[in-house]
């Protein structure tokens, strides 16, 4: 019996032969590369051809270029700030059978487990105590994480209130594709960006590593999914690609097909783009001939940078702290960090071998947060926990309207000293508090002197007085 299909009247904007032949046929051009990247220093997103031409460059000055060019309008955008977040997984009970996945339903030796409310709100309260802000939940397809369940444990987040003024001001979610009315219903929790991954573009692929009884067999219910998101009123958007599974060139030419189809259909790109490399995890053992070479990640998150310039790049910690340190300048904007797999782990001591039979995936930077604050800090970039823009409405069109000519930094650069302020005084270790006050000074000293400057070091004054939570 043929499966039933729940993407009846689904739109397909993937075209494989047209991404292919751009591959394929598009040769390196100097002349044309330049032009390409002086358009996305005026902070306009590329066509398909245009990126297809950033991907064919293979000459060694013409990657420097690019490299070059990403660290360029990443600093025009973004300043230099890196957004700092935390992963928490809910439940990992799922019915989906993907080839690559430690949680996929065939392994019968995978500890499964959902946290109640009481376990929640512990994970919660400890991720508080360590300092973070910012949540993405995670959750299984399966029954049990209906929009409703959802929601509920979207609340229970934002209740908590540690010590500090410790709260979660941002709860981003990545989950299942849902029906517009399940959207509406998880919209309503607060929620800030809906996080959903094709995995891969490539139809073929996608076949082959997503069985078609199961309801992740379904291309186009998934690739729909940000419509359906949209029309229940959720207006920020995660897309992402498992790079790995396909030729990694393909899979970015299908997150800039997704994110100009969704621009021009809504008006409103992608909030964020992630890029995740397929790393080992629990009963994993398939034919991976598309795996990605440091240096093409790379070029990967550089292109990414130039084809879409108004979208937040998101880095995971899959990638070691020596790929992270190597990459993260050439257009990242996110990144998770004090990142913990196993459901119910943040209360337990750090250390020793992950178990992966109760994980996804094997992680490659498990340093605690402070540690990698202190990283940020020694390189220079600030590290921001700010929610300013959700929280002041600056999303979807409008955060578009701030997001796409570049002026999102006028605002973003403040509200990342408040917030790193607030870490210095609440969490750091003294080297990190002493460290992170330098470069607040410095970051200072750069604005030019008049009431803005003003205004922003009197805020500073008031945090270290012990106010909290001041949005610019």
């Amino acid at each position: 019996m043929e499966p039933r299909l729940l993407s009846d009247n689904a739109t397909d904007f993937i075209n494989d032969e047209k991404l292919h032949h751009l591959i394929h046929n598009t040769k390196e051009d100097k002349l044309r590369t330049r032009e390409i990247v002086q358009k996305s220093m005026n902070k306009e997103a590329l066509t398909l051809e245009e990126t297809a031409a950033l991907l064919a460059i293979t000459s060694p000055e013409g990657v420097e270029e690019l490299f070059e060019s990403a660290k360029n309008l990443k600093k025009a955008i973004y300043g230099n700030r890196i957004v700092l977040f935390a992963p928490l997984y809910i439940g990992n009970h799922c019915i989906n059978n993907c080839s690559y996945c430690g949680f996929r339903k065939s392994m019968r030796t995978t500890v499964r487990r959902t946290l109640n409310d009481d376990e929640l709100i512990a994970e919660v309260s400890q991720l508080e105590r360590e300092g973070h802000k910012r949540l993405i939940l995670v959750y299984g397809e399966h029954h049990h994480y209906s929009p409703e369940f959802i929601a509920h444990t979207v609340r229970v987040c934002y209740g908590v209130k540690g010590e500090h003024g410790g709260e979660i001001r941002r709860v981003n979610i990545n989950a299942a594709p849902f029906t517009t009315e399940g959207f509406r219903t998880i919209k309503e929790a607060g929620i800030g960006t809906f996080q959903v991954f094709q995995e891969t573009y490539h139809k073929e692929s996608y076949s082959k590593f997503h069985p078609i009884y199961t309801i992740k067999g379904d291309y186009m219910w998934r690739l729909n999914c940000m419509n359906r998101a949209f029309e229940g009123g959720c207006d920020d958007m995660g897309l992402g690609a498992l790079f790995g599974l396909y030729d990694w060139r393909f899979e970015v030419l299908g997150l800039v097909s997704h994110s100009l189809y969704l621009q021009q259909t809504y008006g409103v790109g992608p909030h964020t783009l992630s890029f995740p490399r397929i790393k080992p995890a629990h009963g994993l053992n398939i034919d991976l001939k598309y795996q990605v070479s440091d240096e093409q990640f790379k070029r990967l998150v550089a292109i990414l940078r130039l084809a879409v310039p108004y979208t937040g790049l998101i880095m995971t910690a899959r990638e070691s702290p020596e790929i992270r340190d190597d990459v993260i300048e050439f257009g990242v904007s996110q990144i998770d960090a004090g990142t913990r797999l196993e459901i119910g782990s943040y209360q337990e001591p750090r250390g020793g071998e992950q178990q992966l039979n109760r994980e996804q995936f094997k992680i490659g930077d498990s340093r605690e947060l402070d540690e990698v604050i202190g990283w940020l800090l020694s390189r220079e970039f600030i590290p921001s926990f700010c929610t300013s823009c959700y929280r002041l409405g600056r999303t979807g069109v409008h955060f578009m309207e701030y997001a796409i000519p570049g002026f999102i930094g006028k605002f973003c650069t403040p509200n990342a000293l408040l917030t790193l302020a607030e870490y210095l005084e609440d969490y750091a270790s003294p080297e990190t508090k002493k460290t992170g006050y330098t470069l607040i000074d410095k970051e200072l000293s750069a604005f030019p002197e008049g009431d803005f400057k003003t205004k922003i070091a009197h805020k500073i004054a008031l945090v270290k007085s012990g106010q909290r939570d001041l949005l610019y």
